[in-house]
């Protein structure tokens, strides 16, 4: 007996202040659900979730706050600067979120569901791009990027070029994309290009669908 079909698979990617949340938003406007990979870290984060003993474990209980949950903030202070204490961090958290991912669209294609998104800054970074059918880069003009993050987080000019110098250029991703949406411009020719992915993804979902069940 076969399981359910695997639905069509989207890496979505994009560096800080890239305007990747709002492709995301507007690929779950219309209709297809998206696994945001962020959120789920926050999630197996937490208590009697599936990382939280073992990075505790690893870290120690300095990185709980007064509520018993791990502070992310202290977490992130222990494993910032030092790379060595991140792949460790990484080693535990990896396989954690990829699980959760799968089962997650696991029940999606129980429920029918033909096209998924997975959302996340580093899939490049993290050797992941061939493992989805399609793959998405969004990105926009550096002094846009650099204007946005200084307005969200009320960061100097040093601050914000640092952050976004320290990943990825957005002409580096784009080598690896197999559609760009640059959002320079304004939100609705964002909007446009993105319900253009939307129409594109459901139509290669509904292909990749009917040759499943002809196979």
């Amino acid at each position: 007996m076969t399981g359910p079909a695997q639905p069509y698979r989207v890496g979505l990617t994009g560096s800080i202040a890239s305007g990747k949340s709002t492709v995301a938003k507007r690929l779950k406007d219309r209709g297809i659900p998206v696994i945001d990979l962020d959120k789920v870290g926050h999630e197996v984060l937490r208590r009697r979730h599936e990382a939280f003993e073992p990075v505790v474990a690893e870290f120690g209980e300095s990185i709980l706050g007064p509520d018993g949950e791990i502070d992310r903030k202290k977490l992130g202070a222990v494993v910032f600067h030092d790379p060595v204490s991140r792949e460790r961090l990484n080693r535990i958290m990896h396989p954690k979120i990829r699980a959760e991912e799968a089962r997650r669209v696991l029940a999606m294609a129980e429920d029918g569901v033909k096209a998924v998104v997975t959302e996340a800054a580093l899939l490049i970074e993290t050797g992941q791009k061939e493992r989805f059918d399609c793959f998405v880069v969004v990105g926009c003009d550096p002094v846009v990027q650099v204007a946005r993050l200084m307005k969200r987080d009320g960061s100097t000019v040093e601050e914000a070029k640092s952050r976004i110098d320290a990943q990825l250029s957005f002409e580096q991703k784009k080598a690896e994309a197999d559609w760009v949406i640059d959002t320079s411009g304004l939100k609705e020719h964002t909007f446009a290009e993105t319900d253009r992915l939307a129409e594109e993804i459901l139509r290669r979902a509904e292909e990749k669908a009917k040759k499943a069940v002809a196979e």
